[in-house]
């Protein structure tokens, strides 16, 4: 029968017996069913011809499920999304689960639904994983662990050695959706519209970016835990050049504010999961924002700010009402468990 017909996770579906065959055969491998899981190996065999991208990330997100996706989605869309933001396709992923005793099993199945849903929208192919059961109290319901392996385009040429005075920086969309979807479940609030979390795969703007603009790309993050705010910072760190952004630039959805302010969070500083920056050189940076803004979630893209020669190491805001100030680093985990 379907694993979601079960009760609830027990020890037993992680003790490598009938259980746990149960669990794989009727949950995992009858959603995810591939030739190299069907083999049921301790390790897939690839093929690879070329230079590869390799990322790997561990998502404990509470809600498991919350408005916009669940774990599952955000576990194998932000896996995908560090690699297409290193200039690579994605192509296999691993997915490991470790599953806490009393995890519902209606609810681990719309989870691996959502998985299956999230590999066919993007064509990655789970090849390999495992899973654990540990006891009710040690966990919190399902942790997940994606590693992912991606081939880089041949055109890409991505790195914080490559910014340069004068390069724009662009933002996708409206920051700070998914964080706040998080934590809007959490505390129960409620608002005009549902906010829902923006976790979704990058992976073919940033192929059709590379492919139309080439070298002129010069860098793409996308601003998970930390936000937009410290994906700048990274960027000036490394580079020891400096960035201003012009808040009046900043794509903000009026719903988003109104509960950034409501919790008195930065949606500068808060993260998200379908969302990228994108460093390019100036020559190119009007006809890159009109190809994010053609994109189906890119209609809010905007040209945030630039990298400047002044202030080296800091990120400088231009305020609505004409002020300066330096934006902070995040000292701390702002919001927590958020992916």
């Amino acid at each position: 029968m379907p694993f979601r017909d079960f009760d609830s996770i027990t020890l037993g579906h992680g003790g490598g017996g009938k259980l746990t065959q149960t669990l794989l055969e009727n949950g995992v491998f009858s959603l995810l069913n591939n030739d190299w899981l069907t083999g049921q190996d301790d390790a897939a065999n690839l093929v690879l011809d070329g230079k590869y991208a390799f990322s790997t990330d561990t998502f404990v997100v509470s809600p498991v499920i919350f408005p916009g996706g669940t774990i599952g989605d955000l576990a194998v869309n932000g896996t995908v999304n560090d690699l297409a933001v290193s200039g690579a396709k994605p192509e296999y992923l691993s997915l490991s689960f470790i599953l806490e005793e009393g995890l519902q099993g209606a609810e681990f199945w719309e989870i691996l639904l959502s998985i299956r849903n999230a590999c066919s929208e993007t064509g990655v192919k789970v090849v390999t994983g495992d899973t654990k059961v540990v006891e009710k109290g040690k966990g919190d319901k399902i942790f997940i662990n994606t590693t992912g392996i991606g081939k880089i385009h041949s055109s890409a040429k991505l790195g914080m050695k490559n910014i340069r005075p004068g390069d724009k920086i662009l933002l996708s969309g409206p920051p700070a959706r998914h964080g706040i979807a998080i934590m809007s479940k959490r505390q129960g609030l409620e608002f005009e519209t549902t906010l829902t979390s923006d976790t979704r795969p990058l992976h073919l703007i940033c192929m059709q970016l590379i492919e139309q603009f080439e070298s002129g790309i010069r860098f793409m993050r996308d601003p998970t835990r930390g936000g937009v705010a410290t994906v700048l910072h990274d960027i000036v760190r490394h580079t020891n050049l400096g960035i201003e952004i012009r808040e009046n630039s900043l794509p903000l959805e009026n719903e988003v504010a109104g509960a950034c302010e409501m919790l008195g969070f930065d949606p500068l500083f808060v993260a998200n999961e379908g969302l990228f920056v994108c460093v390019v050189s100036p020559e190119i940076s009007d006809a890159c924002l009109h190809t994010l803004q053609t994109w189906k979630h890119g209609a809010q893209a905007a040209v945030i700010g630039n990298v400047v020669n002044e202030h080296p190491g800091g990120v400088l805001m231009h305020s609505k009402i004409g002020g300066k100030r330096m934006l902070p680093q995040a000292s701390g985990e702002l919001l927590p468990r958020i992916c």
